[in-house]
């Protein structure tokens, strides 16, 4: 329940602080006296967007703050899942710098709009005069039925389900997109894949075919060089190993007359062990080269495989190579790999949309049950508010497909003439007869929405005389319920108040101000006569507005 509003430096208003109380709270003024601007300012602390053209002093801030009583409205998870301080008093405020700068705070912690708008939704129903129209909106259609099927649980369950089929869907649809393209591909890459494939690439390869091929390619100049060196190393008479030998017996014998000499000696023993071991290597060498063409050939083709495979995919060596070849397997595992993930997500789609077809038929059968005790209640008011042969009909009809909504549309359709047959209101329902049926519509359905206050902002629009004084009844009845504010021009919902502040302009030193201030007793009488007969109102139009309040009091005893 709205308990207070402050507002400073607003449009029209330089400080106006008001205070609210439960049952029927009653708004009045004449036309651009100001009572849009204290919508507009409660509407900034709901969570609307603003800019600086609202402040008064574009050299001050703007402060708007409201306090709610919302106890025992379940929100403390709320409170919880936005890292919000719970009180049992929540103090929502909006400031706007003449900078332009927007900070919006509940019970001091800052917060964005959307947290705050989510939050007053659960606190206030605003019902404006442009929302006669929405009546005709099928968001607005489905909120009526559903709030008094009691549907809120079975729906908050089946929308979950249905943002699950939404996500996987998009999913899906996006890897069908990538599949499609994969597959225009896929030939390509399996091609490319199995030619690196058949040609078993290893890394070392391309480098050791280069140096065989080159022993092979001058194979009889290295023989015989090998052949050479192994005749002067030990065949030819006085060779490098035997002068070696005979060198280091010289130095063994001269080891015993100094130890520089058995160093030299031990020098000349190890080159001899390491010619000798040169010579043996030279001699495998030299019968390990042969003039081979066959295998010479046989290298130089897969020698031209591999530079061939390089060039083509513009490889510098053959790790490079082996890498694309992996990146084709990968290309073609992945699309097998895709394929099995579309399969997965179709069959979880597939599974979801079952559970949601379950969910909307039930959803559906509940809808289906209220549609006319919510036609007959409707009806019944509007009978009561002078429309005796209206008739409200909800067409409700199957849609091919789950929606966001169940698996139903529904129509409003109205008559307000006796053997009229119900159209689309929008086709059929002057101003007035709107009023009255949204009036009958909030009416019906403001108990089973569960919310603390419901502001009507002249809601009477288009009706007069006894017509006005039923629907302040029925406003009146609301109000012994819920916190009710209502915006009026009509004198007869005027008198049905608990409580009436009047709006006023006032202007000093050549500024002109917004003011709100609370009337009763005899001042009431005043501001209602007023609303029956203008500025000055007679001694008789004053007996008149002092006739309608003693009826009201006898009405409420």
């Amino acid at each position: 329940m709205l308990k207070s509003l402050l507002i400073e430096n607003y449009a029209l208003i330089e400080k106006l602080d008001i205070s609210f109380d439960s049952g029927l709270t009653i708004i009045t003024g004449e036309t651009g006296a100001g009572k849009s601007i204290l919508l507009g300012a409660l509407g900034m602390i709901l969570g609307q967007r603003a800019d600086t053209r609202v402040l008064l002093d574009q050299e001050k801030k703007c402060i708007i703050e409201g306090t709610f009583h919302i106890q025992n409205l379940n929100l403390k998870g709320f409170f919880e899942q936005n890292e919000l301080d719970y009180d049992p008093v929540a103090i929502f405020r909006r400031e706007i710098t003449p900078q332009g700068k927007s900070r919006a705070f509940i019970n001091d912690t800052p917060v964005n709009l959307p947290v705050m708008k989510e939050l007053a939704e659960k606190l206030i129903d605003i019902h404006s005069q442009h929302q006669n129209l929405v009546v005709g909106q099928s968001d607005f259609r489905f909120q009526v039925l559903d709030a008094f099927a009691s549907n809120a649980e079975l729906l908050s369950a089946y929308q979950i389900q249905y943002q699950e089929l939404t996500k996987v869907n998009r999913t899906l649809l996006q890897l069908q997109e990538q599949e499609k393209q994969v597959r225009t591909d896929l030939d390509y890459f399996r091609f490319q894949y199995d030619e690196l494939f058949k040609a078993a690439l290893s890394e070392d390869e391309f480098g050791e075919l280069e140096s065989e091929l080159e022993i092979l390619s001058h194979a009889a100049e290295i023989r015989n060089n090998l052949e050479k060196a192994d005749f002067l190393l030990q065949s030819q008479p006085g060779n490098t190993l035997s002068l070696l030998a005979e060198t280091a017996q010289l130095f063994r014998s001269l080891t015993r007359f100094s130890n520089s000499f058995e160093e030299l000696f031990q020098r000349l023993q190890s080159a001899e062990i390491e010619l000798k071991d040169i010579t043996m290597e030279v001699s495998r060498r030299k019968e390990d080269i042969a003039d081979d063409p066959r295998r010479q050939m046989e290298l130089q083709q897969r020698y031209d495989l591999l530079q061939k495979l390089m060039h083509k995919h513009n490889a510098a060596d053959m790790s490079e190579l082996i890498s694309i070849r992996e990146d084709y397997f990968l290309k073609i595992n992945g699309f097998e790999s895709l394929e099995e993930e579309i399969a997965r997500l179709q069959l979880q789609s597939n599974s979801i949309r079952e559970k949601l077809v379950v969910q909307a038929g039930a959803i559906s059968e509940r809808r289906k049950k209220a549609v006319p005790k919510l036609e007959n209640q409707i009806c019944a008011l509007l009978k009561e508010l002078g429309m005796p042969n209206a008739r409200f009909v909800v067409k409700q009809t199957p849609t091919p497909d789950v929606t966001p909504r169940g698996s139903d549309e529904l129509e409003f359709l109205f008559s307000a003439n006796l053997g009229a047959q119900p159209q689309n209101l929008e086709k059929v329902a002057s101003g007035g007869e709107l009023s009255r049926l949204m009036l009958a519509i909030k009416s019906v359905i403001s108990m089973k929405n569960l919310l603390p206050t419901i502001i009507f902002d002249e809601i009477d629009t288009g009706v007069s005389g006894e017509i006005g004084f039923k629907m302040g009844t029925i406003l009146e009845k609301i109000g012994q319920s819920m916190q009710v504010i209502s915006i009026t021009h009509l004198p007869q919902v005027a008198a049905k108040g608990d409580r009436h502040f009047i709006v006023y302009k006032k202007t000093e030193n050549k500024h002109t101000k917004t003011l709100v201030r609370r009337v009763d007793t005899q001042e009431r009488v005043v501001e209602i006569a007023k609303m029956l007969g203008g500025d000055n109102p007679s001694s008789s139009v004053l007996q008149a507005a002092q006739e309608l309040i003693q009826k009201q009091s006898i009405h409420k005893n």
